[in-house]
């Protein structure tokens, strides 16, 4: 497995994310849409997690695709950045037709990021605007790091920020994640310069460091105040894993489950009562997969876990200072 040409989730083909951020308030919404309905899968395993519209993507329900996925900021006000989502794709003539009705299906999920220094004394929720400006902006090329749902997202010990990266499997089926990772865990070992997720690195794209020589990091990690200890309820990672490979909702709730491997190879501590994980996982549907062909769902699960473990790792690494932080980035030296 390599990565794909851009080493981001739209290496899956038809696929665009756009960023939208507001530098005061510390904070922002990224937006995943594609060129048709996507079909959409849903995997919880954190104990916080803020969301819309999830329960429509079990297996058992009858929609058949989602118009876009939202990851916000904001915590509970961050969710109706699908809101401003929903009307730009209704502008856009864009949704399920019910006789005369037009209903853009948009599913989010949230993070918290109230209390990391922004200006957060608005009087009309800003969210909504973010949203439609995310998605606006779509598009198979956008930045990392400190942007759209990252823009304001911290660590234990580090600024988190938005990741992406892309896999192209043997077989021909592309997979990729997109994150915004601002977990109660850390995303580095003791010392903030080594990664968790580096024995999965690929090159330098998260400063090619490799793993950390210590022994014994598991004690080391006991003795640091992670940042929920101080700011409790300050975390979440939520992420949309995306493939080409032509899978049912019950595969894709699978693939979302197998992808929340990433996040415990890439944190530490990972699903911890005060973190909202989540991941959403798509797909175009563009390559054909037969049912019975379970070897290559199971390597598309592994593909799914690796991405996003490597998306977590440059969301960190990609972060970039700005006026008011409360924590350094990596970038820094910290």
């Amino acid at each position: 497995m390599i990565p794909g040409p851009r080493n981001l989730i739209t290496d899956v083909a038809g696929l665009r994310v756009g960023n939208a951020q507001d530098e005061a308030l510390k904070s922002g919404v990224t937006v995943l849409t594609g060129a048709a309905p996507l079909l959409t899968g849903v995997h919880v395993m954190g104990g916080a997690p803020g969301t819309r519209e999830t329960d429509l993507l079990a297996p058992d329900k009858a929609n058949a695709g989602v118009d876009a996925l939202v990851l916000s900021g904001g915590s509970a006000y961050g969710l109706d950045a699908a809101s401003g989502v929903t009307e730009g794709l209704r502008a856009e003539g864009r949704g399920l037709r019910i006789g005369e009705a037009l209903i853009p299906l948009v599913p989010a999920a949230i993070l918290f990021d109230l209390l990391n220094g922004g200006d957060k004394d608005w009087q009309a929720n800003p969210y909504p605007a973010l949203g439609r400006e995310a998605l606006g902006s779509a598009a198979e090329e956008f930045a990392l790091g400190s942007v759209g749902a990252g823009t304001g997202a911290l660590s234990a010990m580090l600024k988190g920020g938005l990741g992406s990266a892309s896999l192209v499997l043997e077989e021909g089926f592309t997979i990729g994640a997109l994150v915004a990772a601002n977990p109660v865990g850390s995303v580095t070992t003791p010392g903030e310069r080594h990664f968790w997720a580096a024995p999965f690195e690929i090159g330098e794209e998260f400063g090619g460091l490799g793993p950390d020589p210590a022994a014994g990091l598991g004690r080391a990690l006991e003795s640091r105040k992670a940042r929920a200890m101080q700011i409790e309820g300050t975390s979440t990672t939520i992420a949309i894993v995306a493939t080409d490979a032509a899978l049912t909702k019950a595969d894709l709730q699978r693939l979302a489950t197998a992808a929340h491997d990433g996040i415990a190879r890439a944190v530490v501590p990972a699903h911890t009562p005060m973190d909202g994980d989540l991941i959403f996982a798509i797909t175009t549907g563009a390559k054909p997969l037969p049912p019975e062909d379970m070897i290559t769902r199971m390597r598309l699960g592994h593909a799914a876990a690796l991405c996003l473990a490597r998306a977590i790792a440059r969301a960190v690494y990609c972060a970039a200072p700005a006026p008011g932080d409360r924590l350094p980035c990596w970038q820094e030296g910290a």
